[in-house]
């Protein structure tokens, strides 16, 4: 898609050269600044009962009067806020669906002034609306007409120019994180495999001049992982340990590092899943895609900072060799864990990672999982459950969440949730009961993360959806790559 930015006068918007001209309205009256000839076909709308100015509705209408655009679009966001705007945005593009637009210009009236976050957003919403998944149906819908998109900002602003073309380039790096992490995810586990992942960061090297590595199991055995080794074994899928570095900022600075789960299918092992729904644990990789895509959007916007990406990926799979409830292994900390249950496997590829990750003397460590289905219970798909280590990190995080409209919500880390992790055979067990699992599991991981700040995200409710609308979400890139972004010192 290419997007760009165009200055107008909103009160001859009806002027604008487009194929499509896509109207966000805000508020319950028609803004006093909307063109006279848009307004009035507003109005008709109004009169008529096809069009209401609140959230949810919208209408097309084909070569109307005194515009020069052959299509317009009304859609009402209802309040002028950041997260009704771009579902305004979404829904005015469903109304050119299917239709022969190549060029579509959007102007949001009625709004505070242009912001780099509004701006960011608009290229945000139309990456989503606009995205399918194809590479392994070829029956999928091509891809529609619709091939460039233009931001219109008032003349009368004299920052909207500057706020957009910050936010739109933001927009456009974040969005191209989600689509890698949506495409990595929705890639059956047969195709997007942990060599996969690492030829994809591989890849992510050799465009923007990353600093790869790519482990195999001599060498992670050489580390002494024996708790990320356990996992793997009972698959034929060879595990991958993958490093990159991005360097934007002087050796001497301490790097943030994100760390991300890599199961690319989690059969539970001898504690198997249910059959009901096993095909989505595909997308139990979720936190390595994010990690992913937000290494992507990093290495574009090229922000003065150290960021180092870890990704522990495997299968998790049932066989002769596989780890069974009630072996002990040792983690690369030296502390053992006694497996009381193999489908509580995320935690033992991460402590190892995160064990990893102190050589780099961080400034920060967070870790990204599809970790727990009791957080999926605790927030549903809204929120991803967030654990820091310190309040400055746990507001540094949701700030991030709420500034990309990616959310979170931090979760309690209270020592007596640690009680019910107590083995009378190892240092530590693998799980608890199932009261409290997500913060059980987050307990578990502040273990091996005791020597820097720290701070985990599980995302089992919100990296994919189920249903109809099955499919990866690219969620938390958003909320990583301005979490990184306000580590810039």
């Amino acid at each position: 898609m290419d997007f760009r930015t165009q200055t107008a006068s909103f009160d001859a918007l009806a002027g604008t050269n487009a194929d499509a001209l896509i109207v966000l309205i805000a508020g319950e009256v028609l803004p006093t600044d909307l063109d006279a000839g848009l307004a009035s076909l507003a109005a008709d709308a109004l009169k008529l009962g096809d069009f209401e100015l609140k959230a949810g509705k919208a209408i097309a209408l084909q070569r109307p009067a005194g515009v020069k655009a052959p299509r317009l679009v009304f859609a009402a966001a209802g309040k002028p806020t950041l997260k009704a705007a771009r579902a305004a945005l979404q829904l005015g593009l469903a109304q050119l669906k299917g239709r022969g637009a190549v060029h579509a210009a959007v102007a949001f009236v009625g709004f505070d002034a242009m912001t780099e976050s509004l701006a960011e957003q608009f290229v945000l919403a139309a990456s989503d609306s606009l995205y399918t998944y194809r590479h392994t149906k070829p029956s999928a819908p091509e891809a529609g007409k619709l091939a460039k998109l233009t931001l219109l900002t008032n003349k009368a602003d004299a920052a909207a120019p500057k706020a957009a073309k910050a936010g739109m380039a933001r927009g456009q790096a974040i969005g191209a994180g989600i689509e890698l992490a949506r495409e990595c995810a929705n890639r059956p586990g047969n195709y997007a495999t942990p060599t996969y992942l690492g030829e994809q960061v591989k890849a992510l090297g050799r465009t923007h001049g990353l600093k790869v590595e790519v482990l195999d199991k001599k060498a992670v055995e050489k580390l002494g992982m024996g708790s990320f080794l356990s996992v793997a074994q009972g698959s034929d899928e060879p595990l991958r340990f993958i490093v990159a570095r991005y360097d934007g900022a002087a050796k001497t600075q301490a790097p943030v590092v994100l760390v991300g789960k890599g199961i690319t299918f989690d059969s539970g092992g001898i504690s198997l899943k249910p059959g009901a729904e096993m095909d989505e644990m595909k997308f139990d990789m979720g936190g390595a895609a994010s990690v992913i895509g937000a290494l992507r959007a990093v290495a574009e916007l090229k922000p003065k900072l150290n960021l180092v990406a870890i990704i522990a990926a495997c299968e998790n799979m049932p066989s002769g060799r596989a780890l069974k409830p009630g072996d002990v292994v040792t983690s690369m900390s030296g502390q053992t864990i006694e497996i009381l249950n193999t489908d509580a496997e995320g935690r033992l590829v991460l402590c190892d990672a995160l064990t990893y990750a102190e050589r780099f003397k961080p400034a920060v460590v967070v870790d990204v999982a599809t970790l727990t289905g009791a957080c999926v219970i605790a927030l549903g798909g809204v929120r991803s459950g967030m654990y820091a280590s310190d309040d400055e990190l746990a507001a540094s995080l949701s700030a991030a969440g709420e500034a990309a409209l990616d959310p979170c919500w931090r979760m309690p880390l209270d020592d007596e949730y640690e009680e019910g992790l107590k083995s009378n055979f190892a240092d530590v067990a693998n799980v608890g009961s199932r009261a409290g699992g997500s913060i059980t599991a987050a307990k578990f991981l502040q273990r091996f993360a005791s020597k820097y700040r720290w701070g985990h995200l599980d995302i089992a409710g919100t990296a994919w959806k189920g249903g109809a609308a099955k499919g990866g979400t690219g969620r938390p890139v958003g909320l990583l790559t301005h979490f990184v972004l306000s580590q810039v010192r």
